[in-house]
């Protein structure tokens, strides 16, 4: 059942969210008028009251024009109205949703008119784990929790998808291949999945981009961004599951720095290996770091961190690591809930049965949706068959 009260609380998270990334726009561009010199003939240490007036509108018009040297005209007038569109609109969409059944509520809030908003909200596959709030998860939780993954990838195996074909090495479709790894967050975030950039580029879209890979990943530009995929690449869950599968006890895992919290963290995520250690082995997480780097690598060439042509030489390499480990979209699919399933673990959180639903009716939609409705894009795009290696004698 959907929570109106928590869909509230998010929508002013939003909005609050907004409003301050606004105003380090504006204090940045104080900054930068601080620290220009003053001039001689402003320096006088008194001042008649019509000299203040003067040089307060003197001053005035000087930040107005440096802003107008910073931002072209058109963004200047959308960021001023930025907030308070944002504020209308969280007050009015709430209102309606407030008053209408349960089933239309998504609808209401999420319409096409929303799409500010939505960018504002669309954290939910890619919070980090330090910045998750934990919950109080028990021994009887997590076994619902296991139950919710198996179902949910049992269900997806149910789906149909087109069998797998041969790629060339120089095929084009290795780029949109590449492109659709990320198709789970996109599909979440509603990102266009049509081409590399994932919005259209607006300041407003550009901004809440820039927010989500700060605020989420702790990544501030190109230097960061490199590293995380790298590390997804190479080492990642896969490592991380594996060496939580090979520990004989979670206090191998714990050091003297860790809190409790920390340390139920690391028993939680131990337990979650050790269950599946015997079905799973540590390749197939390959699908959880592969599509988050994906997604990265798109965001940052949506942002400019790194050429289109890097990009998709990324994409290319994350590709290979894909195919090598798995088999299929379904199978891709099976090891983001996998994966996403010991994050919330690591984090504690105790909401982690909705988002595997999230992530499951993601790839169903990549899967089985409409082309018309944007969905389908996986079962258009078959997976690349594992190439056969020869011998030769």
């Amino acid at each position: 059942m959907l929570d109106i009260d928590e869909i509230r609380k998010r929508a002013q998270q939003a909005s609050e969210r907004a409003a301050d990334s606004m105003k380090k726009t504006f204090e940045k561009s104080a900054e930068l008028i601080e620290k220009m010199e003053i001039s001689p003939d402003q320096e006088g240490p008194s001042q008649s009251a019509a000299e203040v007036e003067e040089q307060i509108a003197a001053n005035t018009q000087r930040q107005v024009e440096i802003l107008g040297q910073i931002f072209d005209p058109e963004t200047m007038a959308q960021m001023a109205a930025n907030e308070e569109m944002l504020q209308r609109m969280v007050q009015d969409k709430v209102a309606e949703a407030t008053a209408s059944n349960a089933e239309s509520v998504m609808e209401n809030l999420f319409g096409e008119d929303m799409g500010i908003l939505a960018a504002a909200l669309e954290t939910l596959a890619m919070e980090d784990a330090d910045d998750a709030e934990e919950g109080t998860l028990d021994l009887e939780q997590e076994e619902c929790l296991y139950t919710t993954l198996e179902e949910a990838m049992a269900r997806i195996e149910a789906l149909p998808e087109p069998e797998p074909i041969p790629y060339q090495k120089n095929d084009a479709k290795w780029e949109r291949f590449g492109i659709l790894l990320s198709g789970i967050i996109s599909t979440l975030n509603d990102h266009d999945l049509h081409g590399m950039d994932v919005e259209e580029h607006i300041p407003v879209m550009e901004q809440k981009v820039v927010s989500l890979v700060r605020r989420s990943w702790g990544i501030n530009g190109r230097s960061d961004l490199l590293d995380m995929i790298r590390y997804l690449a190479q080492e990642g869950y896969i490592l991380r599951y594996q060496l939580y599968s090979e520990a004989p006890s979670p206090e191998e895992l714990m050091d003297e720095t860790m809190d409790e919290d920390d340390r139920e963290s690391v028993s939680r995520a131990w337990r979650f290996a050790q269950r599946y250690k015997g079905q799973f082995a540590p390749g197939f997480m390959a699908g959880w770091d592969v599509g988050r780097a994906a997604m990265l690598a798109r965001w940052g060439c949506y942002l400019g961190w790194l050429t289109e042509s890097e990009t998709v030489g990324i994409l290319w390499d994350l590709a290979q690591r894909a195919v090598e480990e798995l088999h299929s979209w379904r199978e891709f699919a099976q090891s983001y809930l996998f994966g996403g399933l010991m994050w919330k673990l690591l984090c504690g959180d105790s909401a982690a049965g909705s988002y595997l639903g999230y992530l499951a009716d993601a790839a169903t939609d990549l899967l089985t949706g409409k082309a018309e409705q944007g969905g389908g894009q996986w079962s258009d795009c078959p997976w690349p068959a594992q190439r056969k290696i020869g011998f030769a004698f």
